[in-house]
């Protein structure tokens, strides 16, 4: 593996960095931050400002007016914004967008491109995906999809609920999962603003960056052309792997960056703070947590290059690149959820009181990442995956 950034990517990695400690950090603290994430006037504020610097959605196609940035570019600069909780949401990298556009550049129609891809890679809009469900319907198991898309005549009638719906509240449009008559997954474009599609509730969570928090919503009876199908249908599931693949890996980059924040923190408090006569970080106890946060950062990065190494591979149309992509994703998922957030849990351990309360950011960073052990599917059905894989191997 050659770890070695070009000039140009060294050039985007400084510029990133500059502009999420010049333009984005001082919003920390800003008041249009709820508990459902930050407000559609903070959000337009922050992407005005990515505009200017030309970071703006960098992951999109040159068309669409983005960088196409590879796998191993976007690894180097989606750390750099995830840097700020802001970060990510000022750059049009957050999800559900950032997985979305990359699904759409994909699959969708050039009519459909026009529609709703346009406007969301240039930051007018966001969008949401509906694929969970309440129980008894899909989670970590897609084939327990209950929504159901039933034809009549040149539309379809969606009916169904969805909960854990990141971006629903005020989102332009849904991509949504349904299974036909026959019970093959399929995916559908609609925009939000219907009768039809109900926002019961934003949930309560742990994250609050998220632009739109995570919603309840129900789909009654709604009536979607049979032109705003995303790609074939019945290959909803499939569609799935385009998206949540590199998706995974993307979640990676960001947390990364956090956790990197993070320790950056304690570390700095660790070198000021005194304690039973000496720097706090001349104790044993804490000097080793430190240097463990290290460590697992840099396995959390080694992961991250090794995987999006082989997710170029297989864009370049590797033989077996996209089992190969789907496999390495999973694992990569599972080392940096639990290394990031260990690296996180022992920055709060070193802050002491200030760890826990909003005196600096590692608290704010604690409460988002925690969740990422669970979305994007819990550590132990990657494991279970994994192991089955391996087995069949």
């Amino acid at each position: 593996m050659n770890f070695q950034l070009s000039p140009a990517l060294l050039e985007l990695q400084a510029r990133t960095r500059r502009f999420i400690a010049e333009q984005v950090i001082p919003y920390e603290r800003d008041p249009r931050q709820t508990d459902h994430g930050p407000t559609d006037a903070l959000r337009a504020e922050l992407i005005a400002r990515a505009r200017d610097a030309g970071l703006l959605t960098v992951h999109a196609s040159k068309a669409l007016g983005g960088l196409h940035l590879s796998h191993i570019e976007k690894a180097v600069v989606f750390e750099e914004a995830g840097y700020s909780p802001l970060g990510p949401v000022a750059m049009n990298i957050h999800a559900p967008d950032e997985g979305n556009i990359h699904l759409m550049e994909a699959v969708a129609t050039d009519a459909q491109k026009v529609r709703w891809l346009a406007p969301l890679v240039a930051g007018r809009t966001r969008s949401c995906f509906a694929m969970t469900e309440p129980a008894p319907g899909a989670g970590s198991d897609p084939s327990m999809l209950q929504t159901t898309a039933i034809r009549d005549g040149d539309h379809y009638r969606i009916t169904g609920s969805k909960w854990l719906i990141t971006g629903a509240e005020g989102a332009a449009f849904a991509i949504i999962m349904a299974r036909l008559e026959d019970g093959r997954a399929t995916m559908f474009l609609a925009d939000m603003a219907q009768p039809a599609i109900v926002i019961e509730r934003q949930m309560d969570s742990l994250d609050r960056c998220f632009a739109g928090g995570h919603c309840v919503v129900h789909f009654n009876d709604l009536r979607v052309p049979a032109s705003d199908v995303l790609g074939e249908v019945g290959e909803g599931f499939r569609y799935a792997q385009v998206r949540l693949a590199p998706a995974r890996l993307t979640h990676c980059m960001r947390w990364l960056g956090a956790a990197r924040r993070a320790h950056d923190v304690a570390l700095d408090y660790a070198r000021r703070r005194q304690a039973f006569g000496k720097r706090l970080g001349d104790h044993e106890g804490v000097g080793f947590m430190l240097a463990d946060n290290d460590m697992d950062l840099h396995l959390a990065r080694m992961a991250i290059g090794y995987c999006a190494e082989v997710l170029d591979r297989a864009d370049a149309g590797e033989e077996g690149g996209a089992a190969r992509a789907n496999f390495e994703s999973s694992r990569t998922k599972v080392i940096c959820s639990e290394k990031t957030w260990a690296v996180v849990d022992r920055s709060v351990q070193v802050l002491g009181g200030s760890g826990v309360t909003g005196e600096t950011v590692v608290e704010r960073i604690f409460r988002d990442i925690r969740p990422f052990r669970i979305y994007d599917g819990p550590s132990e059905v990657h494991r279970w995956s994994l192991a089955k894989k391996l087995l069949k191997a």
